[in-house]
């Protein structure tokens, strides 16, 4: 797999995250443990296509 198509990969699979926590969020008796990790999940994505993409933004851990 290339590389943008692993980028592209990582980018839909972030707006999906996206789109299922705008739609817990939108219901109130939604569960706080699973909008949690959904945010994780959705915040380690950005993180992996910031670090493909080579954004000097990013720490680095040692």
């Amino acid at each position: 797999m290339s590389l943008e198509n692993h980028l592209a990969a990582l980018e839909q699979r972030h707006d999906a995250l996206d789109k299922e926590i705008e739609k817990a969020l939108v219901h109130p008796a939604s569960d706080e443990l699973k909008l949690a990790e959904l945010k994780r999940r959705k915040l380690q994505l950005k993180d992996e296509i910031a670090k493909l993409r080579g954004d000097p933004t990013l720490p680095t851990l040692h």
